[in-house]
């Protein structure tokens, strides 16, 4: 990638580098970086910056241990400026917000993630992934799981078990994440609807 960066568009040898959460798309913070600061991204798997008020490379977290965990970079269109997909620890920002703008970085954005994680655990073997096994016993079992997974979801909340209630919930909303993907269809899909519903 560093061969095809073009460095010279901006002052000093510097690109711009958006960060963003690789589980829920939320853009976490905006920072610089050199060819130095990448090849060291790469290989501590920490995204390091150049910083211009320190003059010097900088691992973000390397003061508060709020690290980004470095997991994809991509290059824009222009050859100037780079997208760092991360796992971030803690809040991003110096004032101990989730991003640098103030805007908390919202777990429901996982879903997203979570569909493309069911999706490529689609082909694999089946005894090695749960995914894969549910997707090779075909749609009627897929479907009765989901309905299995809602009854035991009814019974606990007819209790006051907390942490049972929320288990069965996520066990439900993972299945029924399955079933949209067996039947060829995605959560956005849903949500369209829901939208075109609000709507009226």
């Amino acid at each position: 990638m560093l061969d095809n960066i073009d460095f010279s568009k901006y002052a000093d040898g510097l690109v711009p580098a958006v960060v963003q959460d690789i589980e829920t798309s939320k853009v976490l913070m905006l920072g610089f970086m050199n060819a130095a600061a990448i090849e060291t991204t790469l290989s501590t798997q920490k995204v390091t910056f150049f910083s211009r008020s320190k003059n010097r490379l900088w691992t973000k977290g390397e003061e508060s241990g709020h690290f980004l965990n470095f997991k994809e970079m991509l290059l824009d269109c222009d050859a100037d400026a780079l997208l760092v997909k991360v796992v971030p620890v803690g809040p991003t920002c110096h004032n101990g917000t989730d991003t640098c703008w103030g805007e908390e970085n919202n777990a429901a954005h996982f879903l997203t993630y979570l569909e493309t994680v069911i999706a490529s655990r689609k082909n694999e073997s089946p005894d090695s992934s749960y995914v894969a096994s549910l997707f090779s016993k075909g749609i009627n079992k897929i479907a009765q799981k989901v309905g299995e997974e809602a009854v035991e979801l009814v019974i606990e909340a007819k209790d006051d078990n907390e942490l049972l209630f929320l288990n069965e919930a996520s066990d439900l909303l993972f299945h029924y994440l399955i079933l949209l993907q067996a039947k060829g269809y995605s959560l956005q899909d849903v949500i369209e609807i829901l939208k075109n519903r609000h709507k009226k």
